[in-house]
């Protein structure tokens, strides 16, 4: 850990550790989410949807990874055990148990946007406070709101497939 790097913190630290740590247990609920997705979906476009839900795994996975770095760069531990994802998720896990394609992106869905504010929060939270966490958040909202644009893009695409499915 760098002394100077934690010096420049404008916030009380162990907060901030907290905060990092409860977005990390929802990055690995939402990448797990999307991978078990991307195995088990079925429906119409189902390659389309596979395809959009393993990147989005890819993503999830690295955000995990973005704020492992910054966890440990600010002295702190990285939650260790799954089992305390659930504990301190601000998101929560929906499994995908009912795998036709438009239950799963619904899911989805309703995951970006919980990481969208949880991850405002965060921002409003570390702006002019932290600016490199604000950085990492700044880049992982980025990525949070595609998610939901593409995932309600492909879902409105299903839904006027099966429309006019429907009326044929």
């Amino acid at each position: 850990m760098g002394t100077k790097g934690i010096e420049i913190v404008g916030m009380d630290v162990k907060e901030l550790l907290n905060l990092l740590n409860r977005a990390y247990c929802d990055e690995w609920l939402a990448y797990y989410q999307y991978w078990i997705g991307s195995k088990i979906v079925k429906g119409p476009m189902k390659e389309a949807a596979i395809a959009e839900l393993i990147q989005h795994a890819t993503d999830e996975l690295n955000h995990a990874t973005m704020l492992t770095m910054r966890i440990i760069q600010l002295g702190g531990t990285p939650i260790t055990k799954p089992a305390d994802w659930y504990k301190y998720t601000n998101c929560g896990y929906d499994a995908p148990d009912d795998p036709f394609i438009r239950t799963i992106l619904k899911q989805n869905i309703k995951g970006e946007q919980c990481a969208i504010n949880t991850y405002k929060k965060l921002m409003e939270t570390t702006l002019n406070k932290d600016p490199v966490t604000y950085n990492i958040v700044l880049q992982i909202i980025t990525q949070e709101v595609e998610h939901e644009e593409d995932l309600q893009a492909l879902l409105n695409d299903i839904e006027i497939m099966m429309k006019n499915v429907a009326v044929s």
